[in-house]
């Protein structure tokens, strides 16, 4: 029997793993949404990802949004209707 885990615990697991984390906070914010455009219903469609690295420091915002979303996987990315990134 295989154990289910949310989405915001995957995205936490993976930036984890891949990169030296300062500071991590990761936000299920789909109750904000319900009944707007891109919830699907699942409460798990809209997230806000602070993140802290210094894998990151150096990094246009681009490449460190392109970099974290790459982390997060093209899985979460393509069932998830909004992820906020904010770097310190």
């Amino acid at each position: 029997m295989t154990k289910e885990f949310s989405k915001q615990q995957i995205i936490e697991k993976n930036l984890r793993d891949s990169l030296d984390i300062k500071f991590l906070h990761v936000e299920n914010q789909s109750k904000l949404h319900a009944g707007h455009s891109g919830d699907d219903g699942s409460g798990e469609s809209h997230y806000r990802v602070t993140i802290e690295s210094n894998e990151l420091k150096g990094l246009s915002r681009l490449t460190a949004h392109k970099k974290i979303l790459g982390i997060i996987g093209g899985d979460i990315i393509k069932t998830t209707h909004s992820i906020s990134l904010i770097l310190k």
